[in-house]
């Protein structure tokens, strides 16, 4: 551990920002293994502070919780809480910065704009502060040490930067992986590189830089796996992958093992919330980080889905008082585990499961969560990328990159796979681009559904 004196060693004397980090991480230490009934009635303790604030500050609230039943400075009930409406998308966008609390409690810091990156179709502002980039630097320090990962070693980042910032043959060098951990372990150095690099650029820089740790999307992941199993080649100093900002398939993760032998730690956040989960070091479901977060996955009648169930997520930041967003259903789906063997009592995610508006639709007007079976396309090598649309229900495109254009044998497979994952057998016209291009923010989407909401319940005869 660091000490703010040099002269001091051992035991090491923390600067008073690091033993603020050391005091809260100390207190998740002993949370995890709560009774989940213990921990429910901390969340609700704290949210009763955030809704006291709400109500007193942001206008937009006032009506809101009083409907609920809430009164401010009053304890909150699980029946309360239950009655307080949840906030989409839309009601975020058309509030805007009326959602803003002018002033702040002493001891939150000051305020920090953010903006998200669309991927749900509506791309939002949001206020956060000092108290809450707190909490997640200490929560992104928790996820190191749950994966017991090297501090003195060399991570490195494959994901979006600003325009300039990170650009091969060189990319960004840092000392330290974060400022945060910095102060109080000391670490390793980082470097970086943008997404936009091409993916024959990312494997020549990993093998360059010969780090121990890679941050990266999965949709980049699986493209540079591929990239490197055809070429055979490897980066020997690799010891885990770290995952985040998409879905994860889990062929990915199996593809990862067969050519690079290595596991992945996902990370489930949003850029609103920070970190919603974590991937359990022992079992690998993902633990809800409900010291931080009230997170619910209620079904279509806003009821509490129980293990196995899949429904929407809905989400409370405990700590964001700039600009509280109380139960924010951030347009996920995800289906809720049971509890861990691990005995952390933090609730269980089985799978994330992506966004609520891309799920494939049928022509009965059923709609189920798209599963394209990446691994079946791996069988062709030529295949580089490719990402399904869905324009109507009678009417997919399959759109691909490709070395060369494909036999009429191998687009026969690519249909006859994407039926047999669907169970219909769906019309599937197939387009060959040059590049299919990420988000501003560097994500990539294998499915999109553009059918308007009043298409996707067509009428029944």
């Amino acid at each position: 551990m660091r000490s703010a004196d040099p002269t001091v060693v051992w035991p090491s004397l923390p600067s008073p920002e690091a033993a603020q980090k050391l005091a809260l991480l100390q207190q998740l230490d002993q949370s995890q293994w709560w009774s989940p009934e213990a921990l429910r009635a901390q969340q609700l303790r704290q949210a009763a502070a955030l809704l006291t604030h709400a109500s007193r500050q942001v206008p937009f609230y006032r009506e809101r919780l009083a409907a609920a039943g809430f009164e401010p400075g009053e304890p909150l009930t699980p029946e309360i809480w239950d009655r307080v409406p949840v906030l989409t998308r839309a009601d975020l966008q058309q509030a805007g910065e009326t959602l803003y609390a002018p002033t702040l409690p002493a001891g939150h810091g000051d305020t920090y704009e953010l903006s998200t990156s669309g991927s749900t179709g509506r791309p939002v502002k949001a206020r956060t502060s000092g108290a809450v980039q707190l909490v997640w630097d200490v929560l992104n320090l928790r996820e190191h040490l749950w994966h017991r990962r090297d501090f003195s070693a060399k991570l490195a980042a494959i994901r979006s930067f600003a325009n300039g910032v990170a650009d091969y043959p060189d990319g960004a060098v840092s000392p330290y992986w974060h400022s945060s951990i910095n102060q109080i372990f000391g670490e390793g150095p980082a470097v970086a590189l943008h997404i936009a690099s091409k993916i024959e650029e990312q494997a020549e820089w990993l093998q360059r830089q010969q780090p121990h740790y890679l941050l990266i999307y999965p949709s980049a992941l699986r493209e540079l796996l591929l990239f490197c199993r055809d070429r055979d080649l490897r980066i020997p100093s690799l010891r885990q992958i770290r995952t985040l900002g998409e879905l994860l398939d889990p062929e990915v993760r199996q593809l990862c093992r067969t050519v690079w032998g290595l596991e992945i730690a996902d990370l489930y956040s949003t850029q609103e919330n920070g970190y919603l989960a974590i991937q359990c070091p022992e079992e690998g479901a993902y633990h809800v980080q409900s010291e931080s977060v009230i997170l619910e996955v209620l079904d279509d009648r806003g009821a509490a889905c129980g293990p196995g169930q899949i429904g929407k997520v809905v989400v409370t930041s405990l700590y964001n008082f700039a600009m509280p967003m109380i139960r924010y259903a951030v347009g996920d789906l995800a289906e809720v585990g049971a509890p861990c063997a691990c005995g952390r009592s933090l609730p269980v995610l089985k799978r994330i499961l992506g966004r609520t508006r891309d799920v494939l639709v049928y022509p009965d007007g059923r709609k189920a969560w798209a599963q394209l079976g990446a691994t079946q396309y791996t069988k062709i090598p030529a295949l580089r990328q490719y990402q399904v649309v869905q324009h109507a229900v009678d009417d997919l495109e399959l759109k691909i990159v490709s070395d060369r254009a494909l036999t009429p044998e191998e687009e026969a497979k690519l249909r006859g796979w994407m039926q047999e994952r669907c169970g219909h057998a769906f019309p599937i016209r197939i387009t060959y681009h040059d590049e299919i291009p990420r988000s501003a923010a560097g994500k990539y989407q294998d499915f999109r559904c553009l059918i308007a909401e009043a298409e996707a319940h067509p009428t029944q005869k």
